[in-house]
């Protein structure tokens, strides 16, 4: 099906992506001749509620927020007819960026430095009362000039939430998030400690994959804190600073207590990476 030229008024540029059930367009305001990025949701059936209601919590949660390096929110527009609400689009700060995993960090000190403003982000969040809960390289926007948005908040919660559904992405989630568990500011540190651990070594750890044709063998491993943890970055190789690998394996502690107790303590040890350690190739 072809992309529509127009939606809720505002002309549609070009199609960004697509999620469940969501497709990203870049269009344009004819009053203002502002660019935004907006994500609109259309309920087909009955299950598609779920949809509407997590794009409306997106910007419920989005709109509290005022983080540089966070995507802002601009309003929610609800789509009616009969007076029932039949879709929604968000519209939203566009940003000219690639996502992290398609482009990379050249340097270890550049790597530092795009993570301190991701842990910025996230700490901003956190003080407002907030967990992003899905932080994962394709949700990180780098621009040419280095400057980081984090996006997609479509799995962000009030801290302490405790959901119904495993949501998160294997490879990045948090073993709390597997087991249905309250989820705070220390899953985000998980999900943040998990991507730093994909950028050094463009490997995903052995984090939780939710049970298929059911096989629950690694579920059992998780609700019994058997896996095993991450080879440490530097010793997969040389070059990661220690500093950082110690950082990413510490963040990623299938245990929470033992993670860093806030964002603001990795935030500290970001900040005594790019002091203390030189810069190097990735």
């Amino acid at each position: 099906m072809s992309d529509p030229r127009t939606i809720a008024g505002f002309t549609v540029l070009a199609r960004l992506g697509e999620g469940a059930r969501s497709t990203l367009y870049a269009v344009h305001d004819p009053k203002s001749r502002q660019v935004w990025a907006l994500k609109h949701v259309m309920k087909d059936d009955a299950k598609d509620q779920r949809f509407i209601e997590q794009c409306e919590r997106e910007y419920a949660i989005g709109s509290k927020l005022d983080h540089q390096s966070l995507r802002g929110m601009h309003r929610l527009v609800k789509h009616r007819k009969m007076l029932r609400v039949e879709g929604v689009s968000l519209l939203m700060e566009f940003v000219d960026a690639a996502s992290l995993d398609q482009q990379l960090p050249r340097t270890y000190d550049e790597a530092t430095r795009i993570f301190m403003q991701v842990g910025e982000a996230l700490s901003h969040m956190h003080d407002r009362g907030y967990v992003h809960a899905d932080l994962k390289p394709t949700n990180i926007l780098v621009t040419e000039e280095g400057h980081v948005k984090v996006i997609d908040l479509g799995q962000a919660c009030e801290s302490g939430t405790v959901k119904k559904r495993i949501q998160g992405t294997p490879g990045y989630m948090a073993p709390e998030q597997a087991r249905r568990e309250a989820i705070d500011e220390r899953t985000d540190i998980f999900n943040f400690g998990a991507t730093l651990y994909w950028v050094l070594v463009r490997e995903v750890i052995p984090t939780m994959m939710p049970p298929a044709h059911g096989d629950d063998a690694m579920l059992h491993k998780v609700e019994e804190d058997q896996v095993e943890p991450p080879v440490p970055p530097h010793e997969r190789n040389p070059r990661v600073p220690r500093a950082l690998s110690e950082l990413a394996v510490d963040c990623v502690a299938f245990n929470r207590d033992h993670r860093p107790e806030s964002m603001d303590q990795v935030l500290v040890r970001l900040r005594s990476a790019i002091a203390g350690a030189p810069a190097g190739s990735s």
